[in-house]
């Protein structure tokens, strides 16, 4: 009896010290890896420095202004479009002010066109960057956020960015998150059929990914020996809606889940346009040689919150890719203040004048509630069937 004790009473002071000794042990260990996360923190501020004044070497001058100057006519119809809906002459607003150094190279390095022979883009509703880099129309994206008739996408009848234009492969853009991921496939399988070295561009925010369509496009992508040539892309701004990305993501990276199907993957600054313009030129070529998907997770910022229901108010915390580009571009002397400053006052007279033509254009009717139902608006009314 008497050792039992002696000898519970030694295993405890052995487990006391040996508490203490493995709480110090902890504190010194929490205390160097705080200070390597300072360094490694140090280390990757200073070579993201060096890294982004050395990559506008790798691009033209004449193609660092083109970049900057659609970043900058996108950003002017993003602050008009919202200015629209707080002045009560639209019902919701939303978009991707603060992506555009990552929109904007997709629209620029895309095979422009119509039909399986050039490529197809799945976009979602922060996409007017990379619209603008194709051509659209400043007014265009006005008149659907007026929802005027005259809007060319849905005759006035969808939200702010929900684009549609065939013309350009824009596959309508959706209001349910995550369903372009699947569409994508489709895309993408006629175009491997017909044999073209084009591609189906997907994008999407970084909570669609929870959806079940992600996982598809993801599995449907990398059969072996069926492979479909589509870019995957995710743009992580680290919110959905309100929600947190950290609460919500058990993986280092989204990229990281490409891996398991043996999709080739990367992640990307996407605050960084010419970082943005390179990986993205690397992977499509790599599709069109290859007839292989690729995955890119982009960086990216969310400087006006989610949308209108959340205020649409600048979020000061931000990077703002354009304020970053534009000093980087003056500080290389690639371009002036002055041509700068009459960027922004050129096309925020062009939006002026768009909104106010757009303004006195009428609004649906309701008998063409009926139209674009269908493929080559087949009757659609149910009385008339």
């Amino acid at each position: 009896m008497s050792y039992s004790k002696t000898t519970t009473s030694k295993s405890n002071s052995a487990k006391a010290n040996f508490a203490k000794v493995a709480t110090k042990k902890k504190s010194l260990v929490k205390m160097s890896s705080k200070k390597d996360d300072s360094k490694k923190s140090s280390a990757l501020k200073t070579a993201k420095s060096i890294s982004s004044t050395q990559s506008l070497g790798q691009l033209p001058d004449k193609v660092l202004v083109q970049m900057l100057d659609l970043m900058i006519k996108s950003r002017v119809l993003e602050e008009r479009l919202i200015k629209i809906y707080r002045a009560g002459e639209s019902y919701f607003w939303i978009g991707g002010p603060g992506e555009e150094a990552w929109g904007v190279p997709i629209g620029i390095l895309a095979n422009k066109g119509q039909g399986v022979k050039h490529d197809f883009m799945h976009l979602h509703y922060r996409c007017t960057p990379t619209l603008i880099a194709m051509g659209m129309n400043m007014k265009d994206s006005i008149r659907l956020m007026m929802n005027r008739a005259t809007d060319p996408s849905t005759g006035g009848r969808n939200f702010s960015n929900h684009y549609c234009i065939p013309e350009m492969n824009i596959a309508p853009v959706t209001s349910p998150i995550g369903v372009q991921y699947g569409i994508a496939l489709g895309t993408a399988h006629a175009q491997k059929r017909a044999g073209a070295k084009a591609i189906s561009i997907v994008t999407g925010g970084d909570a669609g990914t929870a959806e079940g369509d992600f996982a598809s496009c993801l599995v449907w992508a990398s059969r072996k020996n069926n492979e479909l040539p589509i870019l995957i892309t995710v743009q992580n701004n680290y919110w959905g809606i309100s929600t947190s990305y950290e609460g919500q993501h058990g993986e280092t990276n989204i990229a990281d889940r490409a891996r398991g199907f043996n999709i080739r993957s990367r992640v990307v600054n996407g605050n960084d346009p010419v970082e943005s313009y390179i990986a993205l030129k690397e992977e499509m070529d790599y599709i069109r040689k290859t007839g292989k998907p690729s995955f890119i997770e982009a960086k990216v910022s969310r400087l006006y919150g989610h949308s209108s229901a959340s205020g649409a108010n600048l979020v000061q915390n931000e990077e703002d890719c354009l304020k970053s580009f534009s000093e980087k571009l003056l500080s290389k002397k690639i371009i002036t203040e002055k041509e700068i400053k009459t960027i922004w006052t050129t096309y925020e007279e062009e939006a002026l004048r768009a909104t106010e033509e757009a303004r006195c254009e009428g609004v649906p009717t309701s008998e063409s509630i009926w139209d674009h139902v269908f493929a080559s608006n087949e009757n659609s009314n149910w009385r008339k069937f």
